[in-house]
């Protein structure tokens, strides 16, 4: 791996990212909305930033998301739903990734191995849902993984060795999850970046369109 994309760059685990993939010698470049401008709220910006980029690269990591938008906290119950808040999920935690992904085919090479890989949540899994609540966060994560999914079978049609993957990091100390680190153990930003780049590392084209934890295991749709 030469050269990677990490779009999310400011973030925790983006930011982490960044560093480690650099410490390998890697090529990387970022961006974010607190840097570069990059709404992906905004599709004139990301056609705009993600048109600039000329030469393909091995990685691409869409390492974006909200849990907290606006004030508004995930719901505990499905009674507690207001519409203007699940959009807001939606359109930063769905259709932003998916705007990504309409470039993805250029951004990655044709003639080797390389990897798009989008940063879900286990709560998106449909089939692991035991306990209910936060709907529009589980709704917009699931709404991801099939958009992933699609995009790795439209992808596979002429990128013979990529592979495009959801992936779950694991609950990770950020101010992301600030909130929320007393009811689940977490990890550093440095050590959730090791554990993903090294399931990165084993992803082939034979994994692509799935939907995966910090360790490497699959996890139901």
């Amino acid at each position: 791996m030469k050269t990677a994309l990490i779009i999310g760059a400011s973030g925790g685990i983006g930011a982490a990212l960044c560093a480690a993939l650099s410490g390998r010698g890697v090529s990387v470049t970022g961006l974010s909305r607190s840097v570069d401008g990059f709404d992906l709220r905004d599709p004139q910006t990301v056609d705009r930033a993600l048109s600039a980029l000329a030469d393909p690269f091995d990685l691409v990591v869409v390492a974006t998301g909200a849990l907290s938008i606006d004030g508004a906290e995930p719901e505990k119950t499905v009674r507690a739903i207001d519409p203007d808040a699940m959009m807001a999920q939606f359109a930063v935690n769905a259709v932003g990734p998916a705007l990504i992904l309409r470039h993805v085919a250029r951004l990655l090479p044709r003639d080797r191995r390389a990897v798009c890989a989008v940063l879900s949540a286990r709560v998106g899994s449909i089939g692991d849902n035991r306990i209910g609540g936060w709907t529009s966060y589980r709704a917009a994560k699931a709404a991801v993984n099939q958009i992933v999914h699609t995009t790795a079978i439209e992808l596979a049609r002429t990128h013979k060795h990529a592979a495009c993957v959801s992936l779950h990091p694991g609950t990770v100390a950020t101010e992301f999850t600030r909130k929320y680190l007393g009811r689940h153990p977490a990890v550093p930003a440095t050590e959730a970046a090791d554990n993903l780049l090294r399931v990165v590392d084993g992803l082939g084209p034979e994994q692509s369109g799935g939907f995966f934890d910090w360790a490497g295991k699959e996890i139901p749709w």
